[in-house]
């Protein structure tokens, strides 16, 4: 990840509470605090298992919107490689 990748990122999502879409049956959301050459770092994060529930990936996140996270990390490092897409929790559209 180039600079001013990392510098948009932190313009857009530092200290905002967003959600990882993951490549696997996770979806993680949380408070983006900072990353580095290989994480994104979260705080008061929600680390979704999707097998665990009969929730879809959407409808769990529009929940999650609509309730509010319910972390279950004080803090979780997510390897940049599993990430697929990182949105802020509140453009989410419900």
């Amino acid at each position: 990840m180039t600079n001013t990748t990392e510098s948009i990122l932190h313009q857009h999502f530092l200290n905002q509470n967003v959600v990882l879409d993951l490549q696997s049956m996770f979806v993680c959301l949380g408070k983006f605090v900072g990353e580095d050459h290989r994480y994104l770092i979260l705080e008061d994060a929600d680390v979704h298992d999707l097998r665990d529930t009969d929730s879809t990936r959407e409808r769990y996140v529009i929940d999650s919107k609509i309730h509010g996270i319910r972390p279950n990390r004080a803090k979780v490092l997510i390897n940049k490689q599993e990430a697929v897409g990182i949105s802020l929790l509140d453009d989410v559209i419900a």
